[in-house]
């Protein structure tokens, strides 16, 4: 049954007539109980009446045969054809079953809403007093805005080449202004907030202590020109002690190259990339606290929520190279990898010091400052 992974049902038939039910292991073909009746639900619901679908299908004809004549007379023959082929056939599965695949691209109709109006999301349900959290702000409030942009061009390609009708645009995420409109009272939490959360904050309240009183880490800056070298030596250190390391790199090509030379080294070290799953990362942070491997080299993926107390040093590669990944916020983020741990150090191998990470460090040393204080 749809609800339970657990268990499954045996009906056993006697001609056409059901004669007994019972709840069994899938896997071990126990019978774990017998059952008087059972119910099974479906696995979707589609709750949408027929009544409701009738109409919806009457309005997507209409769409159909506008959207149509404007392809032919574009001569996009061709698109004209598979829209029409792949729209009928849904409406024909709509009649007969109810639903088709893909008949969240027809929602527009099937809810009623005028073209452009803003999706029903969950928001809609939160009573005028909530209270919405968004954790690690600096990164997930652009996301509600790269939502509906990354959405709206892969569909507007579907509706170019006649997969799809213009309608399918209304089932989208919401725009940014459409969010901003519905949120109720926000608290943005972040180490290194963004410019929006700075225009839109009431309030700004710090919580720079620690409940574990550890303290933000010391920063080093030491010369980019004997980077490998003398990142190899505090390696060494640091493994002796049975502690780990987290270093960073620019490009995906340092990066292999790096692993490669600690590997020649006899350093036991694994290099995380964007191509490794959710699930494999995991298993590769974990290994990195079990004592595995001692050194992790990444690009951009060492950062928010991040939480290894083994890791004593964070070394950033090319800390004077400008850009994304070592702007400010960046900087912040891969250094706080190392306050998990008393003796937290962190070194930034740089031959000047750029605006980011003057500031970087301006904000870490502000904080370490009144950690230790308190």
């Amino acid at each position: 049954p749809a609800e339970s992974d657990l268990e499954a049902i045996r009906v056993e038939l006697f001609d056409d007539e059901v004669e007994s039910l019972s709840a069994f292991d899938p896997l071990t073909g126990e019978v774990i109980r017998k059952l008087p009746r059972f119910t099974f639900y479906p696995k979707s619901h589609y709750v949408t009446p027929r009544e409701t679908l009738i109409e919806a299908m009457e309005g997507i004809k209409v769409e159909l045969q506008e959207r149509l004549e404007y392809l032919r007379t574009q001569n996009k023959l061709v698109e004209a054809q598979r829209l029409e082929q792949r729209t009928r056939f849904d409406l024909e599965m709509m009649l007969e079953l109810g639903y088709c695949n893909g008949i969240e691209n027809y929602s527009r109709y099937l809810s009623g809403r005028p073209s452009g109006a803003p999706p029903p999301t969950l928001f809609d349900y939160l009573p005028a007093d909530a209270l919405l959290v968004i954790d690690e702000s600096h990164v997930s409030v652009p996301q509600v805005g790269a939502m509906y942009k990354g959405d709206r061009s892969r569909k507007e390609t579907l509706v170019e080449y006649g997969f799809r009708l213009p309608s399918a645009l209304d089932n989208r995420p919401m725009r940014f202004d459409e969010w901003e409109a519905i949120s109720p009272q926000t608290i943005f939490v972040s180490a290194t907030p963004g410019n929006y959360e700075a225009e839109h904050a009431g309030r700004v309240v710090e919580q720079v202590v620690r409940p574990t009183g550890l303290v933000d880490p010391q920063i080093e800056i030491r010369p980019a020109l004997t980077q490998v070298d003398d990142l190899l030596s505090e390696i060494h250190k640091r493994t002796a002690l049975e502690e780990r390391v987290l270093v960073t790199t620019l490009t995906k090509r340092m990066s292999e190259d790096l692993t490669d030379y600690l590997s020649d080294h006899g350093v036991r070290v694994r290099y995380l990339h964007s191509d490794i799953d959710t699930v494999e990362r995991v298993e590769i942070i974990r290994d990195l606290r079990l004592g595995t491997f001692d050194v992790l080299v990444g690009i951009n993926l060492l950062r928010e929520g991040l939480d290894m107390p083994e890791v004593s040093l964070v070394a950033i590669l090319d800390a004077d190279k400008e850009g994304f990944l070592r702007s400010d916020r960046s900087l912040i983020q891969t250094i706080g990898r190392a306050a998990r741990n008393l003796n937290g150090r962190a070194i930034l191998y740089a031959d000047r010091i750029t605006g980011s990470m003057e500031r970087a460090i301006g904000e870490t040393e502000r904080r370490r400052d009144k950690q230790l204080a308190f």
